[in-house]
């Protein structure tokens, strides 16, 4: 494992600090929605809308496993990002060789 999420996007100068010591690198989201609860079920086009209503240069999306409505839509969110033009990369050239 070369990177961590820090839970709920929490973190201080101390936690950098120590991951940093222990050979991790902190990856933080640029997109995330409330898709976590899983009494709350809104539908595959619910979740396609969220993310491509907010797509960016350098995005990187925090979509949580647990969501039936984004593993639904993830197909289309795939396929609607590439139709806009967007690609997907791979987080480890985000980082600079160690």
């Amino acid at each position: 494992m070369k990177f961590l999420r820090p839970p709920k996007g929490e973190y201080s100068e101390r936690t950098l600090a120590i991951t940093q010591k222990l050979g991790y690198t902190n990856l933080f989201w640029s997109f995330a929605y409330d898709d976590w609860h899983r009494d709350k079920v809104r539908g595959p086009q619910y979740a396609y809308n969220k993310v491509m209503d907010n797509l960016h240069n350098g995005a990187v999306l925090l979509l949580h496993a647990v969501s039936k409505d984004n593993a639904d839509a993830l197909d289309m969110i795939i396929k609607g990002a590439r139709e806009k033009g967007f690609e997907f990369g791979d987080v480890n050239d985000l980082i600079p060789d160690r």
